[in-house]
């Protein structure tokens, strides 16, 4: 048996942490002495050794949770997933850091092979293989969606770049893709209860940029503007069906508020210089990033 302080020194993990991880019921101690203090067997060890894992490989405590607690859980077969993950990570890792020393010497690099999407195309084969039904329902045939992938593979360097500046990395892209897929019919239904109500989303959405420009003579980083962007952000996110969005999300938004086909959109439905205004207040609410004069 170990105590919180000598697992702690054993593995780096913090007393705090572990304390945490019990109150979680993520870890919980093999034994509590007369005095309280938590002591670890060599089988709860093993358990905080899956949870490193499982959090190098940027899994949620409260899925890697659901992940220990299922019934079917095999240790052996998780080490395997996991050692494959992370060497896919590693080599990921591995053209990262070949592209940044190549960036270093100034070397002209606009390259996205370095991002490996092949992980993301594997997914939609399980996919296409596991959910044919799905496939044929809403894309019409295994053929359309052969050619989908075949897209995938064709523009991997443009999806890689976008990918990168939505989610930060392909892999978090790549697992975000792989939860959609795997819950794809549930997802899909969602959708198609929100299309029913499409006329009210799109006006509900509408009342608010219009309430956001209605006097955009107003400083765009005052409370009351800031409000209306919160709600726009909370209407979004509502009728989002659980998807992940990525932390880049909104920055691609405010991005595109500069091209000329959305700019033209916006100024024409809320006032010349709606787009600016938009793009100024979502700015300052995610950056505090005050408007250019």
């Amino acid at each position: 048996m170990k105590t919180t302080r000598q697992v702690a020194e054993l593995t780096g993990v913090s007393t705090r942490t572990l304390q945490y991880y019990d109150e979680i019921n993520l870890l919980k101690p093999s034994e509590l002495t007369p005095s309280g203090y938590r002591l670890y067997d060599d089988e709860a060890l093993q358990k905080l050794q899956q949870i490193l894992f499982f959090k190098e490989l940027d899994f949620k405590l409260k899925e890697i949770r659901d992940i220990l607690e299922d019934s079917d859980f095999d240790n052996i077969k998780a080490f395997r997933k996991q050692k494959e993950l992370l060497e896919l990570k590693r080599k990921r890792l591995d053209k990262l850091i070949a592209l940044l020393g190549r960036l270093e010497k100034g070397e002209p690099c606009m390259s996205f092979k370095e991002f490996d999407l092949s992980e993301y195309v594997e997914a939609l084969e399980t996919f296409k293989s596991e959910k044919e039904d799905d496939v044929i329902k809403y894309w019409g045939s295994v053929e359309k969606f052969n050619e989908f992938i075949q897209k995938i593979r064709d523009d991997d360097g443009h999806i890689a770049e976008l990918a990168v500046k939505q989610f930060g990395s392909v892999e978090k892209y790549t697992e975000a893709m792989k939860y959609n897929l795997e819950h794809f019919s549930e997802l899909m239904e969602k959708s198609e209860e929100l299309a029913d109500r499409k006329d009210e989303l799109m006006q509900k959405s509408d009342a608010l940029f219009a309430r956001l420009t209605s006097d955009m003579t107003r400083d765009a980083t005052t409370g009351e503007i800031q409000d209306i962007v919160r709600e726009i952000i909370e209407d979004v996110t509502k009728n989002s069906l659980g998807v992940d969005m990525g932390d880049g999300y909104w920055d691609i938004v405010i991005e595109s508020c500069s091209h000329d086909a959305v700019r033209e959109i916006y100024d024409k439905k809320y006032g010349a210089g709606a787009s600016d205004y938009i793009a100024d207040a979502l700015r300052y609410y995610f950056h505090k990033e005050l408007p250019s004069k």
